[in-house]
């Protein structure tokens, strides 16, 4: 039997990802039907199905899908993205929503991670930027001796906490539930939120964005680290309040910030974050979702949906993630 599958993302997106779904729905033996949204159609006359006809939608959050009312037959919602926060509160979503939980995306985030604690533990920087021929020979302590916070340990989290530890940095995690790591101090709750700050000398956020977790960076959790902390933030945006942030890098603080998401992006060029010599401004890089792998992972919760088996990475909607 033919699955009906409906692509609704940006042209760019249709453009990468038809053919890397369609090796991966080959792959697990599907036989699809996939087509775009008009919007994501490379021409006007591209034939798309009618929401009626949808047994699964893949989407991103910006693809302008703003009505799910109308796929009555879907049997999941497939979001090409991590974050879901702008799908997982519309209301007219009934369907199950799934996240991207993607090898290579993994990989990405461990290497950005890994690289930028590595930097600031190293005191790279300062090495990079004075070849002034001043000769300072101050040898920066051993990665046993540099305490290393996560903030939001799931997939991502744990995994940049695993490579982190196997360097030997002792490593803390922070997550709203209970989580329990081997070789990683796992805390939760605001008084666990606390404790994880107070031995951060580099802190890590990846955590989803939720109305709990915006701003959960701000002036009064800034004040319990130590003092000339590191924030690196290739998770969300608003997970910091800008203008405490900002305050904190200029009283010393927080000595540096390495900052890979942002409330508006593309970053505006007149943001202070630019020209601030604190502050580290890298373009949403950190981690990426691979069309081969996340069409991989696609097509792997389709067949697990038509066979009857859980899906993989649903997001849990009360929650937000």
């Amino acid at each position: 039997m033919t699955i009906n599958v409906l692509f609704s993302a940006s042209r760019r997106d249709w453009n990468v990802y038809e053919t890397e779904l369609l090796k991966a729905f080959a792959a697990q033996g599907l036989s699809v039907d996939l087509r775009p949204t008009p919007r994501s159609a490379p021409r006007d006359d591209t034939p798309t199905h009618a929401p009626r006809e949808v047994d699964y939608l893949i989407c991103t959050p910006d693809g302008a899908m703003a009505d799910f009312s109308p796929f009555h037959r879907t049997k999941a919602v497939l979001s090409l993205w991590a974050g879901v926060e702008n799908i997982a509160p519309n209301p007219t979503l009934t369907q199950p929503l799934v996240r991207m939980v993607d090898p290579s995306m993994t990989e990405g985030m461990v290497e950005w991670v890994t690289g930028h604690v590595l930097r600031h533990h190293l005191g790279t920087d300062r090495h990079v930027l004075d070849q002034s021929g001043a000769w300072r020979p101050e040898a920066p302590p051993l990665a046993r001796e540099r305490p290393v916070t996560i903030l939001g340990i799931g997939a991502l989290g744990q995994a940049c906490a695993e490579a982190l530890q196997g360097l030997n940095f002792p490593v803390t995690g922070w997550s709203r539930s209970q989580k329990t790591i081997p070789g990683i101090d796992c805390y939760d709750g605001a008084q666990g939120l606390s404790m994880a700050l107070q031995s951060a000398e580099i802190l890590v956020l990846l955590l989803p964005l939720t109305s709990a977790t915006e701003n959960i960076i701000n002036a009064r959790r800034l004040a319990e680290m130590p003092k000339g902390a590191v924030i690196l933030n290739p998770g969300r945006g608003a997970l910091i309040d800008d203008a405490d942030l900002l305050s904190a890098l200029d009283s010393g603080q927080i000595s540096h910030a390495t900052l890979d998401v942002f409330r508006i992006e593309p970053l505006p060029s007149d943001h202070r974050y630019w020209s601030h010599p604190q502050v580290t401004v890298t373009p949403h890089i950190a981690s990426e979702t691979r069309a081969p792998s996340a069409s991989r992972m696609v097509a792997e919760n389709i067949r697990r949906s038509e066979n009857g088996e859980p899906l993989l990475n649903l997001v849990n909607r009360d929650a937000g993630y």
